[in-house]
Parts: C-alpha cells; sequence; structure tokens
C-alpha cells in the first residue's frame, strides 16, 4: 500500500522535474532568440522570482491548514502547464511577464505540497531518506527533460520546449492520483495548534530559522544567475547549438546530484546538518569562479558539474532543516515558506543584478560578484549556523 504510495511520490519527482526544467536557462535561450537583452531577460525573470517571494509564507501556511495537500499540489502543476503554454503562444512582454507570474505562485505551492506530502507518508523519522530519494528522483527527472528539451529547442524550435513542458504536466499529474490517500498521516492534533500565520512570530525569534534563512538568500543570490548568465553567453557565441549546450549543462549536474542526494541525506543523519551544509555550499563560489575564467562549452558543461554539489547540499538540507526546526508543531510548511521567501529575495535580486552587472562590466565581473557572495554564504554556514540535528540515544 505505502510502496505504491512511495513510488508515486518517486515519480511525481521525477515529472515535476521534467515539468520545472523548461524554466530558467531555457527561457534565457528563448527570449534570447527573441532579440530580448540581458537586462530585460534578468527583469523578466525577476517577475516571477519576487512572486515565488511575496507568496512563499501565505503558501507555506495554506499548505499546512489545507488537509488535502494532493489537491494543492494538482492545482500547481495546471498553473505551470498554463504558464508554459502562454511562453510558446507569446513570447512577448506581457504575456511573459503574466507567465512568470503564474509560474512564481504555483512553484511556491508545489513544492510545500510535496514536501508535505513527504512528511505525511514517512514521517519525521524516516524523512531524511525520503527527501534523499526525492532528490535523486527530482535529479535524474532534470537530467532526462535537459536532454530531451533540448533537443526539441535545437532540432524543432524554441518553442517547443514550452509545450513539451506543459504535456509533462499529465504524467506529473497521473503520479499524483496514484498516492493514496490512506497512506498519509495528518499532523497529531496537538500539532495542528500553531500551525497558521500566528506561528509566525515564534519562528522569527529562533536563532536557527534565521540564520538558515540568511544561508539561502546568499546561496540563492550567488546561484540564480550563473547558468542563465552564461546561457546567454553561450547564446551568442554557438547560435543554434546553444540549447544542446543548456541541456548538458543542466544534465551534467543532475547526475552528480543523482549519485551524491542520498548519501548527502546520509551524511546529514550520522554526521550532523551542518557539514553537510558546507559541502554543498563551498562548490558555489569555486563554480562562480571558474564560469569567470571559461568559455569553451566542454570546459562551462564540466564546471556547471559542480552545481550537482550545491543542489544536493540545499535540495536536501532545506527541508530537512525545516522540519528539525519545527519538531513538535504543525509549522513544517509555514517554516518553510519563510526559507522560501529567502530564496526569492536572492533569486529576484541575483538575475537582476547579475544582468545589471553583465551590462555595464561584463559578463566576468558579474560572475566575480557571484562568486564573492557565494564565498560570504559558506562564511555565514560555518560562523553562525547551528547544529540542528537531534542528539542519538
Amino acid at each position: 500500500m505505502a510502496g505504491r504510495s512511495g513510488r508515486g511520490l518517486d515519480w511525481l519527482n521525477f515529472f515535476m522535474s521534467n515539468v520545472q526544467t523548461g524554466f530558467g536557462p531555457f527561457i534565457a535561450v528563448y527570449l534570447t532568440a527573441h532579440a530580448w537583452t540581458e537586462l530585460e531577460i534578468g527583469l523578466a525573470l525577476s517577475v516571477g522570482a519576487f512572486v515565488t517571494m511575496a507568496m512563499q509564507v501565505p503558501a507555506g501556511a495554506m499548505v499546512d491548514a489545507t488537509p488535502n495537500k494532493r489537491f494543492a499540489a494538482a492545482l500547481a502543476l495546471l498553473a505551470i502547464a498554463a504558464s508554459a503554454l502562454l511562453l510558446a503562444l507569446l513570447p512577448e512582454t506581457l504575456p511573459v511577464m503574466i507567465s512568470e507570474v503564474l509560474h512564481g505562485v504555483a512553484s511556491c505551492i508545489l513544492g510545500p505540497s510535496i514536501a508535505a506530502i513527504s512528511l505525511a507518508l514517512v514521517g519525521r523519522q524516516g524523512l531524511g531518506e525520503r527527501l534523499g530519494r526525492n532528490a535523486r528522483y527530482a535529479a535524474v527527472g532534470s537530467g532526462v527533460a535537459a536532454g530531451v528539451l533540448g533537443a526539441a529547442g535545437t532540432w524543432l524550435s524554441g518553442a517547443s520546449v514550452f509545450w513539451l513542458t506543459a504535456a509533462l504536466c499529465i504524467p506529473s499529474l497521473i503520479a499524483l492520483a496514484a498516492i493514496r490517500p490512506d497512506d498519509l498521516h495528518p499532523p497529531r492534533p496537538e500539532e495542528r495548534e500553531g500551525g497558521a500565520l500566528r506561528g509566525l512570530g515564534t519562528l522569527l525569534r529562533s536563532r536557527g530559522v534565521l540564520v538558515f534563512a540568511l544561508c539561502c538568500g546568499l546561496f540563492t543570490l550567488s546561484n540564480a544567475a550563473m547558468l542563465p548568465l552564461a546561457g546567454t553567453q553561450v547564446t551568442r557565441h554557438a547560435g543554434d547549438e546553444a540549447n544542446l549546450i543548456i541541456a548538458a549543462c543542466i544534465i551534467a549536474p543532475q547526475l552528480i546530484m543523482a549519485m551524491i542526494a542520498p548519501g548527502i541525506g546520509r551524511l546529514a543523519q550520522r554526521r550532523g546538518r551542518r557539514l553537510a551544509l558546507l559541502i554543498g555550499f563551498a562548490a558555489l563560489p569555486a563554480r562562480g569562479l571558474l564560469l569567470m575564467l571559461v568559455d569553451n562549452p566542454a570546459w562551462l558543461i564540466l564546471v556547471q558539474a559542480l552545481d550537482g554539489i550545491s543542489a544536493a547540499g540545499l535540495g536536501v538540507l532545506l527541508p530537512l532543516l525545516a522540519a528539525d526546526l519545527t519538531r513538535g508543531t504543525n509549522r513544517f510548511n509555514l517554516c518553510l515558506g519563510l526559507f522560501g521567501l529567502a530564496v526569492g529575495i536572492g533569486g529576484t535580486l541575483s538575475t537582476t543584478l547579475a544582468g545589471l552587472a553583465a551590462e555595464w562590466f561584463g559578463p566576468g565581473t558579474a560572475f566575480a560578484m557571484l562568486a564573492g557572495i557565494g564565498l560570504l554564504s559558506v562564511a555565514v554556514v560555518w560562523l553562525a549556523m547551528p547544529e540542528t540535528r537531534e542528539a542519538s540515544g
């Protein structure tokens, strides 16, 4: 029974990543081909990031309060499909902005919904293992989708990326339907107390929550613009092959992430959360500096593989730390929303700042700036992040 639901959750993560892969770097390539400038692309991507930032905390509270997490996830998937169709049909300023808004709202509901489904399926004790499994299936899904979408963008059309993205929502919904409601265990009545926005003040008084929110913001401020910025440079130099190169830049880190994510989860369980965070965060400044130095597509793909280490670290640890920091309450998704807000702030600023830096001072300066911010995030983890792992025994 639970095995069927577990497999449904596996495939939901796989196909959800298929769907989300169509956004981000492929949008940068698509809009560049339609004569959008780096600054215009940065602003468009920032619209979605800003909406995500504004909606994260309310969405977290809503998912905490909603008994039917599967329905919330289904609505989010349908909104993402609509967003992709809008991009495919009308790559003009207003439709693109509307698409980014739709995608931003849907994404900040979908992530917490899947995290909530995972927690309800396995409980807090099994969450670390489950999150590692989620990350592995998501990474494989992103890699497969990147190859398929990159080939479609190269040999069919740029718009085909978004037609396929919308179509991939169908198997996502089928996988979601395979998760049996009877296998999902809601919070105990005592944990429901304080699960709404009134718990926000309590979370904001937690040192661990505040420090990790800062870490998330700095991480995304450094990370979010790296591949889109590299994508615009590749498009100008590689022409029609740009989609394939970007696809390879997505596939490489996903392969790394698929290999190491379960190990990161086990390391966090056995040796503590800070060590796993440091490993993930340390790859970020190294990647930024190397992107500043390389322009050969083959080297670019190798450098981008480092993103798999960072993605595994943050992808597994963010929900795991949210669970650690909300033990005994029903504030898990509210805490996820706070961390998502920090990620949204970082993402909003990252693409715009990097676009401005690239346009005014050149891409090398933009990559150096992003690497410096990544180094600061490592310092915050090292110096200020408390250990949240529950003492064994």
